[in-house]
């Protein structure tokens, strides 16, 4: 993981600041209040000349690096016009100005932001744009060619909403890495043991289910899904209890799908080697769990990631197989490639028996036919809660990682409906394929459990290119989404 790991925090200006660069944000009417006035002076007036030749012109998007009078580097980065200013600005801001001096080699950068710049909210989507513009994942080049941006000094501000930022970027950065490790490094073991290693000297309580004892308890999917690969598949419980005992829990369950070949409805080449990415789901579960474990907010959550591969072999389940999953029902396996939803059906039978929870939201890279519904802008939601529904797409539009809701009619509830047994795992062939998915699960959540399920195979990786996003790589999708609907 490379991000920006040093940051200060002073309440104004100094002539002392020892950094390569001082950014000042100005906005499309070129106004300076007093405080970059006095940066002006102390620079010999490079920011008014700037202006003056219209160098700089406060565009938003634009970044500008200009040499001063004592050798300090000045960048002034746009804000665009104030009226139509909003957090999601200050996160593309953030986010271009670390990739700006990634670029320019710029090792320690000295901000400030226009006086009228107040909303809390406002600082910690700046932090955001910050820590995840400058992620890079190297771990595994033997010859790192990367420069990082290692320190940040805030000039003013809000300094508890920019940690506050700081803090959501890092459990993002956790679950980017998992995410972009390959499978052969990625296993459920590693999952697993990051679970560990977040809960350690916290309130939160890992539990471990191996093989042999989820097959024991009943998880016939689970089972049945991992019965094609050697690699020991676990089942990982992440349980925090910060607030009070007689307080329902919030679950989180999220896919762990180290890598999916597809099983014997096997994926074509392809593009397969992206299928690193089917665990995406977990790393939601994982970089919520690391913001708890830092924040410790009094609330009770619990963290459940079925994991395993999913493998051909002599071993493995076959298409026309009937499974029994951990709630007792019966599945029908038309296609093993449709093996996501298998393993979060134990999950949300497991999570509705042992917690009967305020509400469960599930993540997974589930369909390939919610990218060609929604593309790699939108995650694709449904669920059986309108409440609940329209209080994530509050955080939606709060945090900008934005959702569309799909419905989840009778008609559809029917199409996954099997002849010999309770469900299948498939609905009408090349027919909303999306929710057919949601469909399927929504046959193991009990009926007065709220429940939303996000199709995040759009938005976990791919082609969306944003300031703090890296193209191709993992994003950390909803990560914070969930916490701002959590309320942490």
């Amino acid at each position: 993981m490379s991000y920006i790991k040093k940051i200060k925090y002073i309440p104004s200006f100094s002539k002392n600041i020892k950094t390569d660069v001082i950014g000042i944000g100005i906005f499309s009417d070129l106004q300076i209040d007093a405080q970059i006035k006095e940066i002006d002076k102390s620079y010999g007036k490079a920011i008014s000349n700037a202006i003056s030749t219209k160098y700089i012109d406060g565009k938003k998007g634009q970044i500008k690096l200009f040499p001063a009078n004592n050798k300090k580097i000045i960048m002034v980065f746009g804000l665009g016009e104030k009226d139509s200013f909003a957090s999601e600005s200050m996160r593309k801001v953030g986010g271009s100005i670390a990739k700006s001096c990634i670029h320019n080699k710029i090792n320690s950068i000295a901000i400030t932001m226009p006086k009228n710049v107040t909303d809390p909210y406002f600082f910690q989507a700046f932090s955001e744009g910050l820590m995840l513009g400058s992620y890079q994942f190297n771990e595994l080049r033997t010859q790192k060619k990367e420069f990082n941006l290692n320190s940040i000094i805030l000039i003013g501000g809000d300094k508890k909403a920019f940690e506050k930022g700081r803090i959501f970027s890092e459990g993002v950065c956790l679950a980017r890495d998992i995410e972009n490790r390959p499978g052969n490094i990625a296993t459920p073991e590693h999952l697993a043991q990051n679970a560990k290693s977040l809960a350690r000297g916290t309130k939160i309580k890992t539990k471990i289910f191996e093989r042999q004892r989820f097959t024991k308890m009943g998880m016939g999917a689970l089972s049945a899904v991992a019965s094609g690969t050697d690699i020991p598949p676990k089942f990982i419980v992440m349980e925090y209890m910060g607030g009070l005992k007689k307080q329902k829990p919030k679950v989180l369950v999220g896919k762990g799908l180290t890598f999916d070949s597809g099983g014997i409805s096997i994926k074509p080449s392809v593009k397969m080697d992206e299928m690193k990415f089917d665990m995406c789901g977990a790393g939601v579960v994982l970089g919520v769990m690391k913001v708890i474990s830092i924040l410790k907010p009094k609330l009770n959550l619990i963290g459940i990631i079925p994991s395993t591969e999913n493998m051909s072999g002599d071993k493995a389940y076959r298409p026309g197989d009937v499974l029994k999953a951990y709630n007792g029902k019966t599945i029908e396996v038309l296609n093993t490639d449709a093996e996501g939803r298998l393993i979060l059906a134990d999950a949300l039978s497991y999570a509705c028996k042992h917690y009967k929870p305020e509400y469960i939201l599930d993540f997974a890279t589930l369909t390939g036919a919610v990218v060609v519904a929604l593309g790699h802008i939108a995650t694709g939601i449904m669920g059986t809660d309108p409440s609940l529904i329209e209080m994530i797409k509050k955080s939606s539009d709060k945090t900008s990682e934005k959702v569309w809701e799909f419905p989840l009619w009778d008609e559809y509830l029917d199409q996954v409906k099997s002849k010999i047994a309770d469900v299948k795992n498939l609905g009408s062939p090349g027919q909303a394929g999306s929710i057919a998915g949601g469909a399927f699960l929504h046959a193991f959540v009990d009926q007065e459990i709220p429940w939303c399920h996000f199709d995040i195979a759009g938005t976990a990786w791919g082609d969306r290119n944003l300031a703090y996003h890296n193209k191709g790589s993992a994003t950390g999708e909803v990560i914070r989404l969930v916490l701002d609907l959590l309320k942490v």
